[in-house]
């Protein structure tokens, strides 16, 4: 008998995934679990001890994210996982605060908490992973379904003009806004990486299938939607946001867009009203 040599042999994330709720309950086909690969290798790669780190998702198929990650989390309600990360991030300034959930969570009941959490430059990490459709419930129309699509809701095409995700990012304020498709996974992983090691609002989204939900309805196959993210897209980085349309037909721009300094809303925070600490002589005075 042939001796197996990696009989034994824990996996290199292993360390950062909670094994007693594995197997997972994405779908076959699905990308969300290489877009978790990718942000868990970035987490590894930037050598900061775990006990330094919090992960937040709100709900949807991505939002599960935060309940297989071995690390301090919160699962929290529809649309508010940004608002409890930006809790946690003002009561806890030393934390990496990641968010981790889809388009529909984000960009729809919680749009508004993303725009005012960009506007402000909380220091944050959103990572959307985008399907295109609501995925978890049925296949619903999103605000990032494309033109004319197909979904449960609109069975006869989408007659609504999508978001460009990284433009609404940029236009509310991001610092750092990027997009990739989980096919690219070792992009991702260092772009993520980059995200984190830096101050401010960072926004990355990343394409990824919803063989169900939506390539179903569309008549598109995973492997089909694999080839389109690798034949149609090309990396450009620092292209104008208002370029950045999901629209494979005339093709798809990733890369890092947008990365500039700003003072962060906890740092503006305790520069205004952080009372100033008493010096000796004040002391001394009374």
């Amino acid at each position: 008998m042939k001796h197996d040599e990696t009989a034994g042999m824990a996996h290199p994330l292993e360390d950062l995934v909670r094994m007693d709720r594995i197997p997972h309950i994405w779908c076959p086909g699905c990308g969300i679990g290489s877009v978790f690969t990718s942000c868990l290798t970035a987490v590894k790669q930037t050598n900061i001890p775990y006990n330094q780190f919090t992960m937040v998702s709100g709900i949807g198929c991505s939002g599960r994210g935060a309940g297989y990650i071995n690390i301090d989390s919160f699962h929290t309600t529809h649309g508010r996982a940004i608002p409890f990360a930006s809790g946690i991030k003002m009561a806890r300034p030393d934390l990496n605060v990641i968010v981790f959930s889809g388009d529909g969570d984000l960009f729809a009941i919680g749009g508004n908490h993303f725009i005012h959490a960009a506007r402000r430059n909380m220091d944050l990490t959103v990572i959307c992973v985008n399907n295109l459709t609501y995925g978890m419930t049925g296949g619903q129309v999103a605000a990032t379904t494309p033109f004319k699509a197909r979904s449960s809701t609109t069975a006869l095409g989408n007659p609504d003009t999508p978001f460009n995700l990284p433009l609404l990012a940029y236009a509310s304020g991001a610092t750092y806004v990027a997009r990739w498709t989980m096919l690219h996974a070792r992009d991702l992983a260092d772009c993520i990486q980059e995200a984190i090691l830096r101050r401010g609002f960072s926004f990355i989204e990343v394409l990824s299938p919803c063989p169900i939900n939506y390539g179903r309805r569309n008549r598109e196959k995973t492997l089909e939607t694999l080839k389109k993210y690798h034949d149609n897209t090309i990396v450009k980085n620092g292209a104008s946001p208002t370029e950045l349309e999901v629209d494979f037909n005339k093709g798809v721009i990733l890369g890092k867009f947008i990365d500039i300094e700003k003072p962060t809303c906890d740092e503006v925070y305790r520069r205004m009203y952080r009372p100033p600490e008493e010096t000796t002589e004040n002391r001394k005075s009374r």
